[in-house]
């Protein structure tokens, strides 16, 4: 026995780190459960007599009555009799061991190979793996159930944990948990209530399985994993995981509170002596004093609080007229707030107001002087210049780029495009200096601009090019457009236009009017008289030399005779249109004529 013992490995026994009394639910973070099972025993015990546990071995099956056929009887040995007897006494006819070859010729008779089995052979277990599965399947089925837990707190009936969902499993094990984010007081307790709650798979009704009350302290710690304990667990046993490794619970009694239960030994110490009879009357007289005063002083805490409660009615005055003085204040402050307030308010609107009145007036103004906008007219007149092809009759260019009027044959199509961007601009600075909106707005995009038709009803588009594309007729129906634009434009300067169709002759027209203003005069090459001109002063641009003003008094005296003195009945705008100057090419004869 003993080499046994020393031949086999040694055992180390695992001990817990964490003492009992230490053991806290902050320690707990996970609980799992083995060998459930929902078989419910019956309330009242079935009597048996001492012969029904061997009822399943007395069973009478065709299996046992084949073996029963094979067994052999068994016989006292010799020795149980007389052994002396047995001895002289031999059985002459003594078998022989079984061997090939006997004296006789003839061979032992021997058990048939083919009727030897043993005793505890089942009739499946010959049967085919997958006859075994499904037998030990059908075994374990019933006992495959859903389970989950909550644990409770000793001082409330609510949850402090609830787990998920374990299907289908007679040992579940539960997700870890931590307990010590739930405060100090279920964190450093050292008891719960446990319910597990369980159905079959297909049951929809939960039921409680078990309801433990667990004490960590009377807990046994089975180790750090369950490799190394191989004994067997009981029904619904319940494991928890602390920090330090498993336990479970045999027993739901707490340990003692007691933790050292040694007596003290008072065996060899030295007998005191106690107090004299003296003493004891100085400390009975000392105690009665000090009782009279705990009395009187009682006595006189009585008295106070009782004066205090006569005085409460006085205080409480007291302090409602303290609080209506602070709430008086508080709405006076805020009543002056809300003047400086509404006076801040007042001074803004009155400067608003007269912000209002000045930019009304500077409208009022504004609209009442057409001149307002001329410098800006001029300008444009300048940055996009329109001027008139010689010997062409009706042809102009902007920018020095040949714009054609409304015919586009035999053109170049990016000059096209790059005339009809700078006249898009133009236009669109016209109608902002005039104030006067475009019927068809226009997208200004230099060479590749275009003009919107938001008016017409049954068109296909609403946008149309102008720039020459490969479809034409969008083309012209673009410009078509444009041109409405500038007789627009015309009709509000007081214009008439002569023919839609010329598009910088229009325009050129346009800005002539728009940039002479209403004191200014037209040009003329040479000077007039200055009492025909009904007190207007002659510009000083149409005087060049005092031979050219001598030289047009003659000639206007010359025609004044000739009409025999009528001149004085037409007017002087007239005057000035007869003779245009050279750089007013737009005025010129063949548009006149035109």
């Amino acid at each position: 026995m003993s080499g046994h013992d020393s031949s086999g490995p040694a055992v180390r026994h695992e001990r817990p780190f964490i003492f009992p009394w230490n053991r806290r639910l902050r320690h707990l973070h996970g609980v799992s459960l083995r060998n459930l099972d929902l078989t419910t025993t019956p309330s009242r015990q079935r009597g048996k007599t001492i012969t029904d546990d061997d009822a399943p071995y007395n069973l009478d099956s065709p299996t046992k009555r084949a073996l029963r056929g094979d067994a052999h009887k068994l016989t006292h040995s010799s020795s149980f009799t007389n052994v002396v007897e047995a001895k002289n006494h031999r059985p002459g006819s003594l078998q022989k061991a079984a061997t090939a070859y006997s004296n006789d010729g003839r061979s032992p008779t021997a058990r048939p190979v083919g009727r030897m089995r043993r005793r505890s052979t089942l009739h499946w277990n010959s049967a085919t793996p997958r006859a075994r599965q499904e037998k030990l399947r059908d075994l374990t089925a019933h006992r495959l159930i859903d389970t989950w837990f909550t644990l409770h707190s000793t001082t409330s009936s609510d949850p402090i944990y609830v787990s998920e969902i374990m299907e289908r499993s007679m040992n579940p094990s539960f997700a870890f948990f931590d307990l010590d984010a739930l405060g100090p007081n279920i964190s450093r307790s050292d008891a719960c209530l446990l319910r597990v709650w369980a159905k079959r798979s297909e049951g929809t009704d939960w039921a409680v399985l078990l309801e433990i009350s667990l004490n960590l302290r009377s807990m046994q710690f089975i180790g750090k994993t369950l490799d190394a304990f191989h004994h067997p667990l009981p029904e619904n046993c319940v494991l928890l995981h602390l920090s330090d490794g498993i336990y479970t619970s045999f027993t739901d009694m707490p340990a003692g509170s007691k933790m050292f239960p040694y007596e003290k030994d008072t065996k060899g110490e030295r007998t005191q002596t106690g107090s004299s009879f003296d003493s004891l009357m100085q400390l009975a007289n000392l105690d009665e004093c000090i009782q009279d005063a705990l009395k009187e002083r009682k006595r006189l805490e009585e008295d106070v609080d009782e004066l205090l409660r006569q005085q409460n009615p006085a205080r409480d005055r007291d302090q409602a007229i303290l609080s209506q003085r602070d709430r008086v204040s508080t709405a006076r402050a805020a009543v002056e707030a809300v003047n400086k307030q509404n006076a801040h308010l007042q001074r803004r609107i009155d400067e608003l107001r007269r912000n209002l009145k000045a930019r009304r007036d500077a409208v009022k103004f504004a609209a009442q002087s057409p001149d307002a906008n001329a410098p800006g007219r001029r300008g444009l007149m300048v940055v996009f210049p329109i001027e008139a092809i010689k010997n062409k009759a009706l042809q102009f260019t902007i920018r020095s780029i040949h714009l054609p009027n409304s015919t586009f044959d035999d053109t170049n199509r990016d000059e096209i495009a790059a005339a009809f961007g700078f006249t898009t601009q133009l236009v669109q600075h016209l109608s902002l200096y005039l104030r006067c909106g475009l019927p068809y707005p226009l997208e200004v995009n230099s060479s590749q601009s275009w003009i919107e038709d938001p008016i017409s009803a049954g068109l296909t588009q609403r946008r149309y090019p102008l720039h020459p594309t490969s479809v034409a007729y969008k083309f012209e129906y673009g410009v078509f457009l444009l041109n409405k634009n500038i007789e627009i434009l015309m009709s509000k300067a007081g214009l008439r236009v002569l023919d839609i169709r010329h598009t910088l002759p229009n325009l050129k027209y346009l800005l002539y009017v728009l940039t002479a203003g209403s004191g200014d005069l037209p040009a003329r090459k040479a000077g007039g008289i200055r009492g025909l001109l009904g007190g207007k002063a002659t510009p000083t641009i149409s005087r060049r030399t005092s031979e050219d003003s001598v030289q047009g008094s003659h000639e206007l005296l010359k025609h004044v005779q000739a009409n025999g003195g009528a001149v004085a009945k037409e007017k002087p705008a007239e005057l000035y249109s007869a003779s245009p100057p050279s750089r007013l090419v737009y005025r010129h004869s063949n548009l006149r004529e035109a």
